[in-house]
């Protein structure tokens, strides 16, 4: 791991400390430099979770990924860089309200002071890290975040706007430690099975600083101060045009 390498590609210039302020400015800048995409899965370039091919394609190559290549790498920075972080599983909330099974996505869990829910790999999401605590609301920019807990189980939920309006569950969680190589069936299904809505609709997406922008197929949708404009791309050009623009995404290399 070139930390180093990887630090600047996230723009972050101080002295890194296995700290909360540490952890919260990595995760921010990185939600807004590193996409979350599934190009390679639409691009039939493979997926590779080895370290050296995550390094040389999320940093060296200036690509994204999905949550089991963001937060994998990203993982291995917080390790060299001192933190107790582990991978924990995640089962997301379809529009119908059921489930996706065990290792259905993969989130960190950083143990500071108490422990921290760490997600670089969802999309739209929390900036900064979450405590994992089910008393108090947690607002950011992207939304107010809450945990409620059955059991074992915590459901990550987002309201967007005042507190009366309807919150939606992202995804349920528990804090077992995984080890990473009980995601490989999960991962292998959702990059190449038909059934996968990775492999079925190409999306590239990060955060800006004062909102989104999003290439969901041959949409470009650009959010700016809660306005959202939406443009269509005509043409396949036109796409990787697009992707290099906003994400400086070149498929060539």
């Amino acid at each position: 791991m070139d930390r180093q390498r990887y630090l600047q590609h996230l723009g972050f210039a101080g002295i890194p400390k296995p700290d909360l302020a540490t952890l919260q400015q990595l995760h921010r800048s990185h939600m807004l430099k590193v996409p979350f995409e599934n190009l390679s899965i639409i691009y039939q370039q493979g997926i590779h979770l080895e370290e050296e091919a995550l390094f040389n394609k999320i940093v060296e190559r200036n690509r994204g990924g999905f949550c089991y290549e963001l937060n994998r790498l990203f993982a291995l920075l917080l390790q060299d860089i001192g933190f107790n972080v582990h991978f924990i599983s995640g089962e997301i909330r379809d529009r119908d309200g059921s489930f996706g099974p065990p290792f259905d996505h993969m989130a960190l869990m950083v143990e500071l002071d108490q422990p921290y829910l760490v997600d670089v790999g969802f999309g739209d999401s929390f900036l900064t890290p979450l405590k994992i605590t089910t008393a108090e609301q947690q607002p950011q920019s992207t939304g107010t975040f809450h945990l409620e807990q059955e059991g074992e189980i915590y459901y990550l939920e987002r309201r967007n706007g005042d507190q009366r309006s309807h919150a939606k569950t992202l995804y349920r969680f528990s804090l077992q430690k995984r080890r990473l190589d009980e995601f490989a069936d999960m991962c292998h299904y959702h990059s190449t099975s038909p059934q996968s809505h990775f492999t079925q609709k190409l999306v590239c997406s990060h955060a800006t600083e004062n909102g989104r922008v999003t290439i969901s197929e041959n949409k470009l949708i650009i959010t700016e101060n809660h306005q959202r404009h939406e443009s269509t791309l005509h043409s396949e050009d036109e796409r990787r045009a697009a992707l290099m623009r906003y994400f400086g995404i070149d498929l060539e290399i």
